[in-house]
């Protein structure tokens, strides 16, 4: 079940087995644990965190320059927000673990914030200060897919151990490289993640940037998916960084307004999910 949030109603927002006592078998003839069993322990023994967040970041060229750096202080100032830090006060570990890429192409992501855990105002300024003065950079294209496949075996190489595992998605446009978007989301939901939208939405519709009209209906019917999982629309420049304040706090307090439950699953995409990829087609023959 999904739910769907617009940034006017969303201000906030093993066990040891007893052995013979007579008898004590030599180690190399001692049981070992299988794969999923030696998974299971080697996450078990890594620090608890509450959630394992991924920070996804388009910075394709349909972003202007402007955007790109009300974006970036928008992540790097709710980091560092008092509602989020009393947000993080409230968990039952008091810990995130975060990290931070950016994304264009399907093979164009870099990391800009390895996986890094917050557990108060220390930690939360050097990973705002990070954000702020890491390079800027942009590409071409806009592979959703791209960063959800870039972003998956992430999980498997963070130090910390989260009970929840969520992929933040933010972007301007639909998929339009790579994979089809929704095969990419339903392989995250199959792994037990959750993936959440920003969708920007700051400019009129362009032909000339793919741009498409509902990019908020078009992000909650192909790109979101996974127990609890949302869209903050961003509709209004000025709201921008309120607006990534307001997405942090759900996805790390768990805090959702009275919700307007959409079954996706049950009923066709309002837009199509292939939408991008047929305009670039149409415009580039490819």
């Amino acid at each position: 079940m999904r739910w769907f949030v617009s940034i006017g109603t969303a201000l906030l927002a093993g066990a040891l087995a007893g052995g013979d006592v007579t008898r004590v078998a030599a180690p190399a003839a001692r049981a070992q644990p299988d794969g999923q069993a030696a998974k299971a322990l080697a996450e078990d023994a890594k620090p608890a965190v509450d959630v394992e967040l991924i920070l996804a970041v388009d910075v394709s060229y349909s972003m202007d320059l402007d955007e790109l750096a009300v974006q970036r202080e928008g992540y790097a100032q709710a980091i560092v927000s008092k509602e989020f830090l009393q947000a993080l006060k409230s968990l039952p570990n008091g810990k995130v673990a975060i990290t931070y890429f950016e994304w264009s192409a399907s093979s164009d992501q870099r990391i800009i914030i390895p996986w890094r855990m917050i557990d108060g105002p220390e930690a939360a300024d050097s990973v705002s200060y990070d954000i702020l003065h890491a390079r800027v950079r942009r590409g071409s294209r806009t592979s959703i897919s791209g960063a959800i496949y870039f972003a998956m075996p992430l999980f498997n190489e963070d130090p910390y151990h989260g009970s929840r595992r969520v992929i933040d998605i933010s972007g301007d446009g639909p998929n339009n490289a790579g994979a089809p978007v929704t095969g990419a989301r339903d392989e995250a939901l199959s792994k037990g993640i959750v993936i959440n939208g920003l969708p920007i939405m700051v400019k009129p519709p362009s032909y000339s940037t793919m741009d498409i009209d509902n990019l908020d209906w078009y992000y909650e019917d192909c790109v979101i998916g996974g127990p609890g999982s949302f869209v903050v629309a961003i509709k209004d420049r000025e709201k921008f960084k309120e607006a990534i304040r307001t997405k942090l706090l759900m996805e790390v307090a768990r805090r959702t307004p009275e919700p307007r439950v959409v079954p996706v699953a049950a009923k066709e995409p309002r837009v199509p999910c292939l939408i991008g990829e047929k305009m670039w087609q149409d415009r580039w023959g490819r």
